[in-house]
Order: C-alpha cells, then sequence, then structure tokens
C-alpha cells in the first residue's frame, strides 16, 4: 500500500492516530485545570506507567488542554545529569517575560524575575546568557537551599500569575531522575502552591517508582499528587486504536490479524504502532491479513532489537546483562528476589548493589516487596534473544 499514506508513526512520544483507553486520566486532567483556574483546591497529577505506555504522548495532550484553558505552559524532561533548577530556569524565565506582556499593572513579575535570578546565582548557572539584568533583592529564593529557595520561586510565579489574572502548567517527563533533594524541593513547592490556592498546576510523568520515590521524599506526596496508572491498553482498544486510522486510509485489518498483534503485543501503545507500521508496508491489499502480521513480525523484532532495545542494552554493564538475563529465564511479569538469587548462585543480600544500580538507570522497578520487573515490556524476551545463557 501507499507508504506516505501509512497512518501509523512509532517514536518516542509521537502521537498516535487514534488516542484510545485515556479518557479518564484526560477527564481528570480537565477537572484539575477547570477547578484550579477557579480557586478550589485540586490535587496535581504524576502519571505512572512503564515504558512504551504512552506517558509523553499523555503530558502533550494535557499541555494541549491546558493552553486551551488558558493556561501558560512550560515543559521540561529531567534528565539523569542535569540538574532540577538547571532545567527549570530558562522555561522559568520565558515565562515570568510572557507574563510580563500581559495587560495589568503592578510589580509582582519583577520581583518574580528578581527572585529567578537570585534563584540562578545559587545554581550557578550564569544568569547573564538568561538576559536577567536585574539588581538583587537579597532574602527571597537566595539561600543555597533548593528545599527552602524552589518554593520562594514557586511562590513569586504564583503571585506574579494572580497579578495577570492567569495561571501556569509545569509539565514534567522522567521526573524520577531527579535527585532525592531536588525531588524533595518541587514537592514542598508545590505544597506551599496548593496551600494558597495559587493558580499553578504539575503535570508529571515517570516509571512506577514513582509514588514510592515521591512517598519517600515527602511523607504528604500521596495527599498533595495524584498518581494515575498508565497502562496497557484492553483488547477492544487495541482494536480500535488500530482498525480505526486503518478504515480512514481506505484499509482494514481482519479480525484474527487484530487478536495476533494483540497477543504479541499485549496492548502496550508504542508496540502498536510498530506492528501497525510495519502491517502497512507489508501489505499488498487494502485487506491486512494475519499472515501480513506473521511477515511483519519479523520486522518489527528486528527494528525493536535494534533501536528501542538495545539503546537500553548497550548503558548496561555485564553484570547488569547477567542479572537481568537471570530475571529473563523465569518468564514471569514479576520475579521473586531469592529467585533470582538463586540462579545467580548467590545469596539475596549480595543482589542488592546491583537492583539498586538498574532501579537508577530505570531498568527494574519493585511492584511489591521483595519482588521485580522490567519497566520496558517486552524487555525479557530480548534478553533471552541477546544474551547467550551461561552454563
Amino acid at each position: 500500500m501507499d507508504e506516505i499514506k501509512n497512518p501509523f508513526s512509532p517514536g518516542a512520544g509521537s502521537p498516535p492516530p487514534e488516542l484510545v483507553g485515556r479518557s479518564s486520566i484526560l477527564r481528570q486532567t480537565e477537572i484539575l485545570l477547570g477547578r484550579t483556574l477557579n480557586r478550589r483546591p485540586e490535587k496535581s497529577m504524576l502519571l505512572t506507567g512503564l515504558r512504551g505506555v504512552g506517558k509523553t504522548v499523555l503530558l502533550n495532550e494535557m499541555e494541549r488542554l491546558a493552553q486551551q484553558h488558558g493556561y501558560h505552559t512550560i515543559s521540561i524532561e529531567a534528565h539523569e545529569n542535569k540538574s532540577l533548577g538547571a532545567s527549570l530556569a530558562p522555561y522559568l524565565r520565558r515565562l515570568f517575560f510572557e507574563l510580563n506582556r500581559l495587560a495589568g499593572t503592578g510589580d509582582k513579575v519583577k520581583r518574580g524575575l528578581i527572585a529567578l535570578r537570585n534563584f540562578i546565582g545559587t545554581i550557578r548557572i550564569n544568569y547573564g546568557d538568561l538576559g536577567l539584568d536585574l539588581d538583587p533583592l537579597p532574602g527571597v529564593a537566595d539561600s543555597g537551599d533548593l528545599e527552602n529557595d524552589l518554593p520562594e520561586l514557586f511562590q513569586a510565579l504564583s503571585e506574579a500569575a494572580m497579578e495577570k489574572q492567569s495561571a501556569v502548567a509545569i509539565l514534567i517527563d522522567e521526573i524520577q531522575y531527579f535527585k532525592e533533594k531536588e525531588l524533595s524541593a518541587l514537592i514542598m513547592a508545590m505544597h506551599r502552591i496548593q496551600q494558597k490556592q495559587s493558580p499553578i498546576v504539575l503535570l508529571g510523568a515517570g516509571l512506577p517508582i514513582l509514588p514510592g520515590l515521591a512517598g519517600d521524599s515527602k511523607s504528604y506526596a500521596e495527599r498533595l499528587f495524584s498518581f494515575p496508572d498508565v497502562g496497557a491498553l484492553s483488547q477492544e482498544d487495541v482494536a480500535r486504536a488500530l482498525q480505526e486510522p486503518a478504515r480512514r486510509e481506505g484499509a482494514v485489518f481482519a479480525n484474527d490479524a487484530l487478536d495476533k498483534i494483540y497477543e504479541l503485543t499485549h496492548g502496550y501503545p508504542y508496540f502498536l504502532q510498530e506492528w501497525g507500521y510495519q502491517a502497512w508496508k507489508q501489505a499488498q491489499t487494502e485487506n491486512i491479513t494475519l499472515d501480513v502480521i506473521n511477515r511483519a513480525t519479523e520486522k518489527v523484532i528486528e527494528r525493536l532489537d535494534q533501536n528501542f532495545f538495545r539503546v537500553r542494552f548497550d548503558r548496561l554493564t555485564p553484570g547488569e546483562k547477567r542479572f537481568l538475563r537471570t530475571m529473563a529465564e523465569l518468564r514471569s511479569e514479576r520475579m521473586r528476589a531469592g529467585e533470582i538469587a538463586h540462579n545467580l548462585g548467590v545469596t539475596v543480600n549480595k543482589i542488592g548493589p546491583p537492583r539498586a544500580h538498574l532501579m537508577k538507570k530505570g531498568m527494574i522497578y519493585s511492584p511489591s516487596y521483595g519482588e521485580l520487573a522490567f519497566t520496558v515490556p517486552l524487555f525479557g524476551d530480548f534478553m533471552l534473544r541477546t544474551v547467550p545463557k551461561e552454563h
């Protein structure tokens, strides 16, 4: 078929042709945005889920909804090697200047810019590069203690937004990469904002370890945020996600073809796009049959192994690869730490360090006490294909 008309779009954060199975989360977002505009307290939202479930896609849609409601937005992605302050500073600068252009009198925006200048000085960013040629105001966001300065900066942002009769949505992807003190400061900042019913919301996303990290950082995090779980799609939603885009382009999936894709992907949205994309390329007519899916599967596995899985695999040490290969051999969604240790030939306490390193790298998480699981769906199958079994 015409490859230019291929409706499927595999890629990190690429919007799917049909966003299905997420209506409850988007409705929750609408309620949060509406209530915050009306100065009614509502929990901010931190999405959690495995790799490939569409958290970034959802964040992008949530940003669109916020802008539709009149919010000013900033959107960042956390990185292992970049601090929270360094990530936020340039976007906050832009945001303050956006607010400054709005009609209204008062000096709250200028005060906010001064607070930002002070804050930047404490985190050792060259504020000259950000164009903040302002006299400092001692005592505002300048203590050098992030847990004190970030809440003060957010408070200054809140006052500037209220002065301009506006609202702000801060969107942060991969929140689990922030250091413990940074996450604590972010939670404290949002706590202060919510106490004052300020027009600021936080919309974030991270791996399943995020609720635990937030709770360990500040015990009140569970009362401050909701943690919607972004999981795999149902079989019905999988059919919709594939069939409706195909039909708009004059093609149709056979029912057994849809069943096979669901079986192969377990309903994970990123994989649906890969199988849909390759199935379209393999189909000779507008009828996408089971035979087409079987031919496409070989191509999909090859692409996943070379790209989606490989970029994560290449970050692993030999010892970490052995650990994950051992997990994969158990062929379960959840693996007991004791079983992993037994198969590695060590005691349970010996697997603590590699387990911690793999969690930090975002490769595994603990769904419940004493259990481990992959954060990347189907990664166990990849390990079995790629890493030879030790004898």
